[in-house]
Formats: C-alpha cells, sequence, structure tokens
C-alpha cells in the first residue's frame, strides 16, 4: 500500500509537469526555515541600496583583443560593467565581488536590476542572475566497507597517499588528531594552494586552507564555528586516531576514507548557508590550486543546469580532471526532492550502517521498543515514572516540544512528537528546561522506522512512528502511564543495514529526466567523526567527536573512495571513476535481502540510484562506460537549451547543428532512465564501454526486465582481446499495450558478467501516458 502510495505521488510529480522543488538541505535539524530567515538578514544591507550579487556569464574574450591571463580577462569583465563603475577603479573593486578563471567564463558583482539590464545590450553577454544562498546538506564506517589496514583498496592506493580532496564546507578546526600528518608524506609538486592558518596548523595532511566568505577570499583563517566542515573532511580523508568515542560509545579507531590523502578546506559557508558566488570562487581556485577531488556537502533545489552555479563549476573541474562528488540533499523521502543532478556530478543519497547506540523505551504493560540515543546516561534508574504525551493537552506546537511550550512534565518521561522545523535535540533541551526527566522522540509517519543517534541533552530515545503510535495508544489505555529508558550502548551486526534512511533525497531528476539520479548511496546516518569542540556535556578533550546524520556525511564517504580509486588509477577519467563505482555496487543487505527504506519495504532505485557502494569491487570492475567531455555537448542540446546556455556550461561556442542533438537517456552513462509517452513507439540506446580487466575477457548478458516492457540487446555476447578495446552495445526497450496501466513506474536492470567480473546498471522506467 505505501509503495502504491509513492507511485502516485510519483506519477503526479510529472502530470505537474515537473514543476520546481525546492529542497532545503540540512544535516542535523528537522527543518529549513531558519536558513531562509538567516539569508533575509544576510542580504538586508545591500538591499537597501538596490543592489544583489549577481552571477554574470560572458562569452570568452576575443583572443586579438584580450588573452585568457587572469590580468586580461579581469579587464574583459570590467568591460561589461556599467560605465559609471568601470570608470573607477576604486569602485570597481568595491562592487566587483569575484572574477572567474578556470571552472567558468563570468564574474560576480554587486549590481542594481537597472545595471543588470544595461549589461544585457553588450556583445559578448550570456545571462545573469541573482546568486542563491545554497544550505548545507567514522570509527566504523571504514570496516563496514570492507576498507582494512594492511590489505585491499586502502593497501593498493597506499591510503589514498598524494591525493589532493578539497572540501568546500563550514571551515576546519586545525591541530585536531584527524588532521595529523603522521605517516602523510609532503604534497605533490602539482599542489599551488596556500594556508591561511598561521603556525604549524597547516602540515602535509591540512595543506590548504582558505576563506571566501562574504565575497572576498580575505585571508581569514578559515576556522570552523559550525562543525560542518571538520565533520565532513574527517569523513574523507582523516588521519588514523585510536580511542575515538562520543560519550564513551562507538569506541574505536576513527578514520576517514582516504587516510593518508591531502586535505584543502575553502570555506564557503556559515549558518546563513553558502552564497553561489562563493562555491564558484572556491571551485574556481581549488582547481587552479591543483586538487584532484571536489567534495561538496551542501546543495539548492532542482535548478536548469546553465543556472547553477555547482554545476558549471564541477563541469569546469571535470575538464581539468577533477573528480566532483556531491550530496544529494535531505529533503526526503519525497520523490523529485534532490539537489546537484548533473551527469558529470556523482549525486549520493544516505543509508545506514550495521551499528546503533541502541535505547530501549519500556513501558509499564511490559512492552519495549528499541531506538537510539547518542547519550547513555548510566546513571538513570531503570525504575518506571510516570509518562505523559506532550500534545494530550495542548496544541500541535506543543505536541512538538517546541520551546516554551512545556508544562507539568517534572520528574516525567515526555513523549515528543519529531518535525515542526524544531531539532531533535533542541526538543530534548525543552524537556529538561521544563523538569522533565527523559524524552521519548517519536517519528513522523512519513520518517517510519528511520531513527537516529544524536547527543541528547538528557535521557533519551529516538523511536519508530509505529512505536510511537503505539505508546500513544497505551498512555490513553490507563490513568497512570509509566516508562523508563533502558541503555543498551553500542550494538554492532545489524542485517537490516545498509537502508536508505528517510531523509535522503529521491529522484527522479527534475532537471534533466533521462538521468537516473541518485548515483549511489554510501553511509550518512550516525556517523562519528571529528567535531571542533566536546559534545560530552563540556568535557575537556584534544579527540572531540560527533556523530551526525545527513547526506552531507555521505558525499564524503564517495569523496574518499574516489580519491582512493584515483590513486590506484591515475589514468582513469573523473567519469572513468564514477563508472566503477556505480557499476559494481550492493544491491542487498547484510542479511542478503533486498536494500529496504524507512517503511521496510524494498526501497526502489529512485532512493538508492545504482546501489550501496562497495569500494573493494569499485577498484576493479571489469568494465567501465567513460563519458567523454564532447559527449555532453549533444546531451545539452537534447536538452534544448540554446547555444549560449550551453556555453555558459563548457566555456565552448557550440552549434547544435553541428554537432548533433541525442535524448538525455543516449549519453554513455552506466545506468539508464527511461518515459514512455507514447506506447506504440520502442526506444533504442547505445552504450559503449571500456574493458579495464583482463585482455581475454568474454561477458555475457543477465536482465532484470522491468515490468511493462520487453528489452533485447545486441550483441549477444562482449568479447575483448586487449586492456582498453571499446565494444558499442545496443539495447531495445518495447512498451507492452497496457504498460503502466497498474503502475506508473517499473524497475530492473541489466548486467554484464565474465568469470571475474559483474558490472551493473540500474534501469528505471516511468510511463507517462496521461497527457
Amino acid at each position: 500500500m505505501e509503495n502504491n502510495k509513492k507511485l502516485v505521488a510519483l506519477q503526479i510529480i510529472y502530470l505537474l509537469g515537473l514543476s520546481f522543488v525546492f529542497c532545503l538541505s540540512l544535516a542535523i535539524t528537522d527543518g529549513g526555515m531558519g536558513l531562509l530567515h538567516h539569508k533575509a538578514e544576510f542580504k538586508a544591507e545591500e538591499e537597501k541600496s538596490g543592489m544583489q550579487t549577481y552571477i554574470v556569464w560572458v562569452k570568452k574574450p576575443v583572443r586579438k583583443l584580450f588573452s585568457e591571463s587572469r590580468r586580461d580577462l579581469k579587464s574583459w569583465y570590467k568591460s561589461f560593467l556599467p560605465k559609471t563603475v568601470a570608470s573607477s577603479n576604486e569602485v570597481t573593486d568595491d562592487r566587483m565581488v569575484y572574477t572567474y578563471h578556470h571552472v567558468a567564463t563570468g564574474f560576480a558583482a554587486k549590481l542594481t536590476a537597472e545595471e543588470v539590464k544595461e549589461m544585457k545590450t553588450k556583445d559578448g553577454f550570456i545571462s545573469a542572475h541573482q546568486e542563491r544562498i545554497l544550505p548545507l546538506h567514522t570509527t566504523h564506517t571504514p570496516n563496514f566497507l570492507g576498507l582494512n589496514q594492511g590489505s585491499g583498496l586502502w593497501k593498493g592506493s597506499n591510503y589514498g597517499e598524494g591525493i589532493i580532496i578539497g572540501v568546500l564546507d563550514t571551515g576546519i578546526t586545525p591541530g585536531h588528531p584527524s588532521f595529523s600528518d603522521e605517516g602523510v608524506g609532503p604534497p605533490p609538486a602539482k599542489w599551488k594552494g596556500k594556508c591561511d592558518f598561521s603556525g604549524a596548523f597547516c602540515n602535509n595532511k591540512l595543506i590548504g586552507a582558505r576563506s571566501f566568505q562574504g565575497g572576498k577570499s580575505t585571508g581569514d583563517p578559515p576556522v570552523d564555528v559550525e562543525g560542518h566542515g571538520t565533520h565532513t573532511s574527517s569523513t574523507a580523508a582523516g588521519n588514523f586516531v585510536q580511542g575515538a568515542n562520543v560519550f564513551g560509545m562507538a569506541n574505536g579507531t576513527a578514520s576517514g576514507m582516504a587516510p593518508y590523502a591531502h586535505l584543502a578546506m575553502y570555506k564557503i559557508c556559515s549558518e546563513a548557508g553558502c552564497s553561489e558566488s562563493d562555491i564558484v570562487a572556491a571551485m574556481d581556485t581549488a582547481v587552479a590550486d591543483g586538487v584532484d577531488v571536489l567534495s561538496l556537502s551542501l546543495g539548492g533545489g532542482s535548478a536548469p543546469f546553465y543556472e547553477d552555479g555547482i554545476a558549471v563549476g564541477a563541469f569546469g573541474a571535470i575538464q581539468k580532471g577533477v573528480f566532483v562528488s556531491c550530496s544529494a540533499g535531505n529533503s526526503g523521502p519525497g520523490y523529485g526532492t534532490l539537489s546537484n543532478e548533473a551527469p558529470w556530478i556523482l549525486t549520493v543519497g544516505a543509508s545506514t550502517v550495521d551499528r546503533s547506540i541502541k535505547a530501549t523505551a519500556k513501558l509499564g504493560n511490559g512492552q519495549e521498543y528499541d531506538g537510539e540515543s547518542l547519550f547513555q546516561d548510566k546513571d538513570f534508574s531503570p525504575d518506571l515514572i510516570p509518562l505523559v504525551y506532550a500534545g494530550a493537552y495542548s496544541n500541535d506546537s506543543t505536541a512538538l516540544c517546541d520551546v516554551g511550550t512545556l508544562n507539568g512534565v517534572e520528574g516525567k518521561v515526555v513523549l515528543c512528537e519529531r518535525g515542526g522545523g524544531i531539532g531533535r535535540i533542541a526538543k530534548g533541551e525543552e524537556v529538561k528546561r521544563a523538569g522533565g526527566a527523559a524524552m521519548i522522540l517519536m517519528n513522523q509517519e512519513i520518517d517510519g522506522y528511520s531513527t537516529l543517534a544524536d547527543p541528547h541533552v538528557l535521557p533519551a530515545t529516538h523511536l519508530s512512528y509505529a512505536a510511537g503510535v503505539s505508546i500513544k495508544q497505551y498512555i490513553s489505555s490507563t490513568a497512570t502511564p509509566t516508562a523508563t529508558i533502558l541503555f543498551k550502548g553500542t550494538v554492532i551486526g545489524d542485517q537490516n543495514a545498509p537502508a536508505v534512511t528517510s531523509f535522503s533525497s529521491r529522484g527522479p531528476s527534475l532537471a534533466s529526466t533521462g538521468i537516473l539520479k541518485p548515483d549511489i548511496i554510501g553511509p550518512g546516518v550516525s556517523i562519528l567523526a571529528a567535531w571542533p569542540v566536546s559534545v560530552d556535556n563540556g568535557t575537556e578533550s584534544t579527540a572531540t567527536f560527533n556523530m551526525v546524520s545527513g547526506t552531507s556525511m555521505s558525499c564524503p564517504h564517495l569523496s574518499g573512495i574516489a580519491a582512493l580509486l584515483k590513486g590506484s588509477h591515475p589514468d582513469w577519467s573523473p567519469a572513468a571513476i564514477k563508472s566503477a563505482i556505480m557499476t559494481t555496487t550492493d544491491r542487498v543487505n547484510l542479511g542478503g535481502q533486498p536494500i529496504i527504506d524507512e517503511t521496510l519495504d524494498p526501497a526502489d532505485v529512485f532512493a538508492t540510484g545504482a546501489g550501496h557502494v562497495n569500494p573493494r569491487r569499485a577498484a576493479d570492475p571489469g568494465l567501465i562506460y567513460d563519458t567523454k567531455l564532447e559527449d555532453y555537448i549533444p546531451y545539452l542540446c537534447g536538452l534544448n537549451y540554446t547555444e549560449s546556455q550551453i556555453q555558459i556550461i563548457t566555456q565552448q561556442t557550440v552549434k547544435c547543428s553541428e554537432v548533433g542533438v541525442i535524448p538525455e537517456a543516449q549519453l554513455n552513462y552506466p545506468s539508464f532512465s527511461l518515459i514512455f509517452r507514447d506506447l506504440s513507439e520502442s526506444q533504442t540506446y547505445t552504450r559503449t564501454v571500456t574493458n579495464v580487466g583482463p585482455a581475454n575477457s568474454t561477458y555475457h548478458w543477465e536482465m532484470l526486465i522491468p515490468d511493462g516492457i520487453q528489452m533485447s540487446v545486441n550483441p549477444a555476447m562482449l568479447t575483448f582481446t586487449e586492456v582498453g578495446q571499446t565494444i558499442t552495445y545496443s539495447i531495445d526497450f518495447i512498451p507492452e499495450q497496457h504498460a503502466g496501466s497498474d503502475l506508473p513506474f517499473a524497475q530492473g536492470y541489466l548486467r554484464l558478467y565474465s568469470g571475474q567480473h559483474s558490472v551493473t546498471s540500474p534501469i528505471s522506467v516511468i510511463f507517462d501516458t496521461q497527457q
């Protein structure tokens, strides 16, 4: 029943014409309105003068008049400013926020709407838009992913040695043990970046540190006061730290995915969000500095790629061989809620690991419900005490345990509902303020069985929606309801892991429906990693860690894994690395069953993408789908972008009439995303695979054919005789007469297998025949 509801919702998305969906991607809280408030404050001063920060895209200068040196490009950009501005160098410097040189052709400037209107009349101008403010979207995960010291991919890549990961985030905490350079060699000679921390804070691990916040690269050290950037950086490339834990839980040796890789932090975000002009400037600088991987745990809503600064910057980055990994967003489980949809970006959703920090709610009727809490109060009595539902006698705000709403709960266990834009930890703070002894936090229905381990401020447990409903029924059934919380500590071995968590944003992609997104899922729930300060009741510690959840956490896992693959295969392109990651995934959980979602039903491809990352297999994929840069041009033409819009992305003059036009699904991508609007028409696509396995290899086909269509593949088998050899195959998708009459969506896969390798491409099919 739940899946049917999802499919109806999916059909509605398409019947509404793929309407714009804005997705706020917060890592820690349950709501996003606070960022919108901060955004308004952030812009207030500029609005008083009628000015806004615009990102302006222009054509490359004519070489006879201007070279492409930094000085001449700035002069070219200055020529687009209004005459009254361009005539004064002092005013120009104040108004020109950034000039871009490496990943995009354009600039950011403070302008009025009238000045932008005047600019549009100048030769070489393409477009301008007001910048967006985008929101921010481990001791155990290396072992969970099969990364073990002294063997496998870690050994083969020497733990990422020599690879540089650039992280765009809230800054970093220098001096944290996760950023020690013990065992880490000096950066490669190509590194051109700089460190704005003084003293010995930068080293062979943390080789770069810049701050772009506020519209200028001022040279201020990128100190992390939010924690987000420290956490994501250490997840990607933190060094080994023994005895890492929070509240004594999840104790072990912490490390990032690429523990000997180098880190460069580009601070672009604060509590108010991340400005688009800063993001593009940081990407521009990072590419010039010489990074190999860019990791961005942030993003806004769906937008055409030429209006998306991250998509534009990422295309410029891959042209220089830089791999780009981004979070999918935290606006799930609704469909069409993705961020970072461009096919040249690896888009990462979030899944659970097999570890939980268990806290069990025990009721007076003997029933027990397992949940999670990072704070495990060993002194909390197991004796039953009065239990109350916060919303029993008041309004919805009270049920949500909003600030200042609770009264009469002294000494009681308080049942609070999740949601309302109020942070999970903040609800516990309200219970504690009102004198409550403990909190039971129940999910909203939409979050199902997905729970999180948070550093609560009082004894607490986070339970599923079903458990919460049962507890409400118990409270209503007796005049004297009682409960307590039993703390059971770190538990490893959940056979349902990995599972897709409720907050992980889902496809389909609204910007490009012919590309299946997200690409992949990785660990993003209750991830332990470095933190600027101790959350352990304010105790002092030099090795401070925290447990945080979000696609912000899954993204750097994949960034680090990409760094390992880059180290093992330095000749692979970003597309080749992406293909290796996507075609070698796990599609079942530790119990051998299909990966489930927050409903406990099998997750669909719009939740999982290609599946759950398996680093060991990704290092030896057998075959890869290597999308070339020139392949993206006819794909962009097929999106019906104008040639000027395509030029914003590619920085090239494009003639679609000359390069041709292909359907989105024809891009040489490791997955298939099909839409049938006419059941009388079949669809045929080709893919080209490159042999990176044994020279003499023969691959056969295995297909799980989606309901409602027939499939045929040609040739019948693929036989390779040398490494690097390419073979193109074609696949026909033929709709059946009554396809889509029961369900508007189907899924399957296409698998190439040999004696040593299995190369799998997921398939999504949408039947949109009601128009």
